[in-house]
């Protein structure tokens, strides 16, 4: 009598033994992850890449692409999500320099949250009262920017004359947290994840539809998320590149790609 079988569920007390159990289990093997940042820190100097900035988008994206594929029982998405970037942001910030400048637009609170929930708490976080503010920081070594998708500005248009900044990430990552609202950008390299969109700005005066079209005929599918100022803000299905000839007979007269970033999650 009294004796739990195996179709019974677990006493409140067996659950909260389980859980200390599995606490003792996990808290070696983070700070194990966690050390491991010294030690790459310690092979880049080897290497002589001391001073570059860690961060690398497409290899986060594809680790997380394959942990969210792994079968689970309990853990959704967003906490997989959540719990990667913040061991990936913490290791970036004890291998040198990292910060975030956000620009919030009409709803900085949401903007904030996003970079948040990008990068992880580890990175120092600072709001700005321009734009302009934020893309100046991701010129910086380690610098990023976030900035807000907003109706009142083209800031993303600024990135045409920028040799080196360009947008990584479109905010959130992970379809359930939301429709994209903002962008990161910085100088750390845009490489193709197997899943990606590419942002391309175009001054053409042809509305946006009509522009998704010519850009159909030529075998890019893309539809405009933004327009302000005479420039039109197109998302294109895939990776491409500045020098891509579909789209330098694309409309307009000044054109270019902006940057790239991974699909957002399924979740």
């Amino acid at each position: 009598m009294g004796r739990e079988t195996p179709d019974e569920p677990l006493s409140l007390e067996a659950v909260r033994a389980r859980i200390d159990a599995i606490d003792a289990q996990l808290l070696p093997l983070l700070d194990e992850r966690a050390a491991m940042a010294h030690a790459v820190a310690a092979a880049k100097r080897a290497a002589g890449g001391d001073g570059a900035f860690g961060l690398r988008p497409a290899r986060e994206a594809m680790l997380l692409r394959k942990l969210l594929d792994e079968p689970r029982t309990g853990a959704s998405a967003g906490l997989v999500v959540r719990v990667w970037r913040e061991m990936i942001g913490e290791s970036l910030a004890l291998q040198g320099p990292f910060s975030l400048a956000v620009w919030g637009g009409r709803d900085p609170g949401r903007t904030v949250e996003l970079a948040r929930l990008r990068f992880g708490s580890a990175p120092s976080l600072f709001q700005v009262g321009r734009p302009e503010d934020a893309i100046a920081q991701a010129r910086m070594l380690g610098g990023v920017g976030v900035l807000a998708l907003s109706g009142d500005s083209n800031w993303w248009g600024r990135l045409l004359a920028e040799p080196k900044v360009k947008v990584f990430a479109a905010l959130p990552c992970l379809n359930s947290w939301g429709a994209m609202g903002a962008f990161a950008v910085g100088d750390v390299p845009v490489e193709p994840t197997g899943a990606d969109q590419t942002f391309w700005v175009t001054d053409a005066t042809q509305p946006g539809y009509t522009i998704s079209d010519l850009l159909s005929r030529d075998g890019v599918a893309g539809r405009q998320i933004a327009e302000h100022g005479g420039l039109k803000l197109f998302v294109l299905t895939g990776f491409y590149q500045e020098g891509d000839e579909r789209l330098k007979r694309a409309p307009g007269s000044l054109t270019g790609v902006i940057g790239a970033a991974p699909e957002a999650f399924e979740g």
